[in-house]
């Protein structure tokens, strides 16, 4: 059975979830760029999910690696992301792009915890102002 995850940073453990989103960055495709992404993250029934980045020569239809997570989050059961983090190659914490931003928003809400290069920061830091359903209605 999964471990139930909160919005906890204390006492996470945030180098166990980064060793998975080094895991995942080793799945990359990456052959234009030369730049593997890997990311990690948990949902809030416990159930950790990995993305990694996909490029295509194409350059427009490249999907970053947080797509893949998403993509997990939603192929999987669905739920809401709890802590992410994203890694180059190297193993180094990176920040997500724009476009991913919006995408951990959307999945995670205000409350999902990233790692960042900073430190952990709760995405309402991250994506301050951010759009969101709610602007829809």
């Amino acid at each position: 059975m999964t471990e139930k995850h909160t919005y906890a940073a204390e006492g996470f453990d945030w180098e166990g979830l980064r060793a998975h989103a080094v895991e995942a960055a080793k799945h990359a495709y990456a052959p234009y760029s030369n730049y593997p992404v890997g990311v990690a993250g948990y949902a809030d029934d416990g159930r950790l999910l990995q993305g990694c980045n996909v490029e295509n020569a194409g350059y427009g239809v490249t999907l970053c690696a947080e797509c893949g997570l998403v993509s997990s989050l939603h192929m999987t059961g669905g739920g809401r992301l709890t802590h992410v983090v994203c890694v180059n190659g190297s193993g180094e914490v990176i920040m997500p792009c724009g476009r991913c931003r919006q995408l951990l928003w959307e999945n995670g809400g205000p409350e999902l915890l990233l790692m960042t290069v900073s430190g952990v920061r709760p995405m309402s830091e991250v994506l301050p102002d951010a759009f969101g359903p709610e602007a829809l209605a």
